[in-house]
């Protein structure tokens, strides 16, 4: 069983090319980078636009976000998204997310069905409290 870390992509972003892992620089993303880092055998970036990256992947920047998407455009992005897990996983992994509610909508629900453990410790904090919890958890 691996420990797979999914973290949803921030709206702060470099102004040209880059990996994804180095593309978001807002400090929720390098707190929950850091933290994701040291525990996860493999870890990718839900991104709005782009689907599941791998944090090696060459993006460009972009501001798209599902929280201006409409359920079916979420549904769509989740199903491409959905693949994209199935196919870099393995059934019974333990997934992590580090992300808010659009992005685990609807993911979290059906990788529990098909036999993932799945886990969102940040649900229901503000962005404040996440950014306290990733700190002081960063061991």
């Amino acid at each position: 069983m691996a420990i797979v870390y999914l973290i949803s992509c921030v709206s702060v972003k470099k102004a040209s090319k880059a990996a994804a892992a180095d593309l978001y620089i807002s400090s929720w993303f390098k707190k929950a980078r850091a933290y994701t880092e040291k525990r996860a055998d493999a870890w990718f970036i839900l991104s709005a636009q782009y689907g599941l990256v791998r944090p090696d992947a060459l993006i460009e920047p972009y501001e798209k976000t599902l929280n201006a998407m409409r359920k079916k455009e979420r549904l769509e992005w989740a199903d491409n998204v959905m693949k994209s897990i199935l196919s870099n996983t393995t059934v019974g992994d333990h997934v992590v997310f580090l992300a808010g509610a659009r992005y685990r909508e609807f993911l979290a629900g059906r990788l529990s069905q098909l036999g993932y453990t799945v886990e969102a410790p940040l649900a229901n904090m503000g962005i404040g409290e996440q950014l306290s919890w990733l700190g002081e958890n960063k061991k």
